[in-house]
């Protein structure tokens, strides 16, 4: 059994390729420029050619991709976009025209120009992903059970209402409903409308040989991180993830998620992360001391105190920017512990992907928790397995 698992972050995707049959630190790994990048870097090449370009396909990460394309719009190069994928840069398609960018329906699209240069915008690329493998000699059509995809989404807003407080409210009602970081993972038909990001990810999917559940990249980062031998031995614990992008912190206690915040990682440094990290322990974090200070926001569910260093440290640590723990440190800083669930804190998000598929697939929950959970498959050697 064989199952596809990719984490979409800012900066690379993450991907993993479980085998049932494998130990997992036998599966196939690759980590590679993420899709927003990939655009990123297009655009930046073709910029100097001024040659008009049109945009279509899927809402897709931000960050990166958007900053192209408006420098595209400021140079004065034409720039084409299609209603779904100019929700990339804004849900309200006015605010997207307002950067002089020109919306096009999709029949419009295809009476454009030969000279337009063109490029379809998607998270989640399957035939490219599928023939990469095919290249080293791994099919993903032969055996595949599902596919698990994470990517960020703040949702829809309606207009005027912050996307940040509009993240928050989806991550209460989220969390009021099941106290469960799988509560944030879906299968492809029961995605809410609200969370576009995720359903792009399905639409762009929609010819998959198999099941796809979809999931937020933050709880499966943490979620995946909770698979660290020492990690998992803690009934309370605070596990944070400093991403390229974003960073959150989930308490976690026996009846679940206790507390979170979530703030941009180029808005803060360590002094003032451990500070949240330590409102979160004392549970006096406030939404508004992460709101108001251009993060996200926070949520408290218990009024506990959390007890710092019972097992030698304070705060469980992954991401690809976790190294911010290891800068310049004084007597009273936080004492990290550095996460790699299976010996690769990169892949915590599939690691994650895969326990939520295994609540989400009943069908699939007994080899999933049993690789996860024992660490091993069943014994047989990589090249006995057949690709």
């Amino acid at each position: 059994m064989k199952i596809l698992s990719v984490d979409i972050g800012t900066g690379t995707q993450d991907i993993f390729l479980y085998d049932s049959d494998l130990d997992i630190e036998n599966g196939f790994k690759l980590v590679l420029p993420s899709p927003t990048m990939m655009v990123h870097r297009h655009l930046k090449q073709t910029l100097h050619l001024r040659t008009p370009i049109l945009l279509s396909g899927h809402q897709m990460g931000g960050g990166p991709s958007a900053w192209a394309i408006e420098e595209y719009a400021r140079a004065g190069i034409p720039v084409y976009m299609t209603p779904s994928a100019a929700t990339t840069l804004n849900d309200e398609l006015d605010k997207v025209e307002a950067l002089g960018i020109t919306i096009v329906s999709e029949d419009e699209a295809l009476g454009l120009p030969s000279d337009v240069q063109r490029l379809e915008l998607k998270d989640f690329d399957f035939e490219l992903l599928s023939k990469t493998f095919a290249d080293f000699g791994v099919s993903l059509e032969k055996d595949l059970q599902a596919i698990a995809v994470a990517v960020f989404d703040h949702g829809n807003a309606p207009a005027g209402v912050s996307d940040r407080q509009f993240r928050f409210d989806y991550l209460d009602e989220r969390i009021k409903a099941k106290n469960s970081l799988s509560a944030f993972a879906y299968l492809s038909g029961d995605i809410p409308q609200i969370m576009t990001r995720l359903q792009s990810v399905a639409d762009s999917a929609n010819d998959l040989p198999c099941p796809l559940v979809v999931m937020d990249t933050a709880p499966a980062a943490v979620l995946g991180a909770n698979f660290d031998p020492v990690s998992s031995g803690e009934k309370q614990k605070i596990i944070c993830n400093v991403g390229n992008f974003h960073t959150l912190a989930f308490r976690l206690g026996e009846a679940g998620i206790e507390g979170v915040f979530e703030h941009h990682t180029g808005e803060i440094d360590l002094q003032k992360l451990e500070t949240l990290i330590r409102k979160l322990a004392d549970s006096s974090l406030k939404h508004e001391d992460v709101f108001d200070d251009m993060g996200h926001g926070a949520l408290m569910y218990s009024l506990e105190k959390f007890e710092f260093g019972k097992d030698g440290f304070d705060v469980v640590v992954t991401g690809p920017r976790r190294s911010m723990f290891a800068g310049q440190r004084s007597s009273d800083s936080l004492r990290p512990y550095f996460a790699v669930p299976f010996g690769d804190m990169m892949i915590a998000g599939c690691f994650g992907l895969l326990a939520a598929a295994a609540e989400i697939l009943p069908e699939l929950t007994d080899p999933i928790l049993g690789s996860l959970r024992g660490g091993r498959g069943r014994g047989v050697a990589p090249w006995d397995v057949n690709p």
